[in-house]
């Protein structure tokens, strides 16, 4: 089954619908890494919400979701592109241990000081776009409350989220209220939200896994009227550069880059999200700080 999302909005309802399915994306990236079965699924849920908020928003930027956690994730951070282009990746404190079957409030909440942010980055889109950063407690006892919690708290916006990943498939279904006003009046209005999620509170993370984001949709809202519109295929895209990661040391500034080059002999920098490695001698450091740049090269293969 492809790589999928689908949008689509309930013709009697004040309701929009997602559903994605991430597998040959969410295998291309997990395979760069080596996380614990419980951290995997973590991430795999953190990464299908992410995915489903951004192709949500009017906004010509990228969407980054990070959840800072006070257990032994100590961070996990997911950055969708608004064409769908994503990457993930999962921080885990030193020496933490993680056993088969560890929940959610023990890997990122377990001293309740977890904190959930959204960041909007304008990037390189066009002016007049701000950047804007919303940040709450983790809340709830998954992925799927903490982030109802922060769009109910943050932005003022009804969702419901199902969610589920394992080593194969990374996929969800969101489900919000949306401002139409209705000819049926409040009561109308809450009753249509009131069957849409109950309808789809009836969807396992067996079924939401074992099948097509089509296939999901019909099974839950078959007897619904529904507009659906032209689904969109997600993409596992790192945009790590040799070039941007220069202009990161540029941040640092020569005297510390200076510092590392002395005591180490090169500065060497692995990419969190896909281990693309970049090495900057002597020469290069010199040129980089001369002139801003440095000669394009090829990243070295990940260890």
């Amino acid at each position: 089954m492809p790589d999928r999302l689908l949008k689509f909005l309930f013709h009697h309802a004040p309701v929009r619908g997602e559903v994605v399915r991430l597998s040959h994306s969410w295998q291309q990236m997990t395979a760069l890494h080596a996380y614990p079965e419980p951290v995997l699924r973590l991430l795999g849920e953190t990464t299908a919400a992410a995915t489903l908020l951004s192709a949500t928003i009017k906004f010509a930027g990228n969407l980054i979701l990070q959840i800072h956690g006070d257990g032994p994730v100590q961070l996990l951070v997911v950055e969708c592109r608004p064409d769908l282009a994503f990457r993930a990746t999962a921080k885990l404190r030193a020496n933490a241990r993680i056993e088969d079957g560890t929940g959610w409030r023990e890997l990122v909440n377990a001293g309740g000081q977890g904190r959930c942010a959204i960041t909007l980055d304008p990037g390189g889109s066009p002016a007049g776009q701000q950047r804007y950063q919303g940040i709450v407690p983790l809340q709830g006892s998954s992925v799927a409350e903490a982030l109802e919690a922060y769009l109910r708290q943050s932005e003022q916006i009804e969702s419901r989220l199902w969610l589920a990943a394992d080593a194969r498939v990374a996929t969800g279904l969101l489900l919000q209220r949306i401002g139409r006003p209705s000819t049926g009046g409040a009561e109308q209005d809450e009753d249509a939200w009131r069957r849409t999620t109950t309808l789809s509170d009836t969807v396992s993370a067996s079924e939401l896994l074992g099948t097509s984001a089509e296939d999901v949709v019909h099974r839950l809202f078959w007897q619904e009227q529904l507009e659906r519109y032209t689904g969109a295929t997600p993409r596992f895209r790192c945009p790590c550069s040799r070039g941007r990661t220069g202009r990161m040391l540029l941040t640092l500034g020569r005297a510390e880059v200076d510092s590392i080059l002395s005591e180490q002999g090169a500065v060497c920098v692995t990419c969190d999200f896909c281990h693309a490695r970049y090495s900057f001698d002597a020469v290069d450091i010199g040129q980089l700080f001369a002139t801003g740049s440095t000669e394009a090269a090829r990243p070295e293969p990940p260890n």
